[in-house]
């Protein structure tokens, strides 16, 4: 038995008894507080029914979902999948230190709180390879066209940058207790002064999406791509990610960030610390990591 008052769905509340009764895959935000929402999923499959709740935390404005959530780390232990959420951020962050730039409100602007404790360090790039590919199949449930994950974690449709993901690890006691997994998707935003590359879900399709259907099929999706991880499915993971793979077999152009040299190659994959493996002429293998290596459009 489960009580609960339905924001979506505002002529409904009550008692549930009977969870089949409910539509497969419907779902629905749960106020408690007015700060703090639990989202909770029903899904009937093979007349079972699972759910799962997490805590979301929607914010007007902050800095960066990310550090918010790194504080709450520092300062007490969230729960499992707890969800940040911003309308606005002064400072977002990506890959390498680079800024983070989204018109408020156009976009979905997040990071979720992962407790991991079975993997190993040296892993970690595993999880990169599971949000990435959960980003990915939930825009493509949206009818998203023509997605690719360009290596490490970008996410690409027909060419144009859509999402960016930020993963920092949370140590404690030298080991891997969790992620804090931050998410950029431009969404309703058509406009990208100085970013040519970049691109957003309006754009390329001309819809108008709702920011909270795709937080749901985001993290959905992210609960499935978990499971692969937990089953420590490490060799199925790589193969899903590398399907989806930006260029891969075919030649491509890099730039060393190193001395800035210009080199040409083809991505063969990825290693299983995550490095970009990239054939060379005369058949030579090389393994570089993000430090060391740019691919270019």
């Amino acid at each position: 038995m489960f009580k609960f008052a339905l924001r979506s769905a505002p002529h409904f509340s009550g008692t549930v008894r009977n969870y089949s009764t409910f539509l497969q895959s419907e779902a629905y935000y749960v106020q408690f507080t007015q700060s703090y929402y639990f989202f909770v999923s029903l899904t009937i499959l093979f007349n079972r029914t699972f759910i799962f709740c997490m805590h979301i935390i929607k914010l007007d404005a902050i800095d960066s979902t990310n550090s918010y959530l790194r504080s709450l780390s520092i300062s007490g232990d969230p729960d499992d999948y707890t969800v940040v959420v911003a309308h606005k951020q002064t400072k977002g962050r990506g890959q390498m230190g680079t800024a983070w730039v989204s018109v408020p409100g156009k976009n979905l602007t997040f990071s979720v709180y992962k407790k991991i404790n079975c993997l190993h360090r040296e892993e970690v790039f595993f999880l990169s390879m599971a949000v990435s590919l959960a980003v990915l199949q939930a825009l493509n449930k949206f009818g998203i066209p023509q997605l690719k994950i360009k290596w490490p974690n970008d996410i690409l449709s027909a060419h144009q940058k859509i999402c960016g993901i930020l993963i920092e690890s949370v140590i404690k006691g030298d080991k891997l207790s969790a992620a804090i997994v931050g998410i950029g998707l431009n969404v309703n935003q058509t406009g990208f002064e100085a970013l040519p590359s970049a691109g957003s879900l309006k754009s390329i399709t001309g819809i108008h999406y709702n920011l909270d259907e795709l937080l749901n099929g985001i993290i959905t999706e992210l609960k499935q791509c978990e499971k692969m991880i937990v089953d420590r499915k490490f060799e199925l993971l790589k193969q899903k990610y590398e399907q989806h793979l930006f260029r891969k077999d075919r030649p491509s152009t890099f730039t060393n960030c190193v001395d800035n040299t210009v080199f040409m190659g083809f991505i063969k994959g990825i290693s299983e610390a995550g490095k970009l493996i990239i054939a060379l002429e005369d058949e030579v293998i090389r393994e570089c990591d993000l430090k060391e290596v740019k691919l270019m459009y």
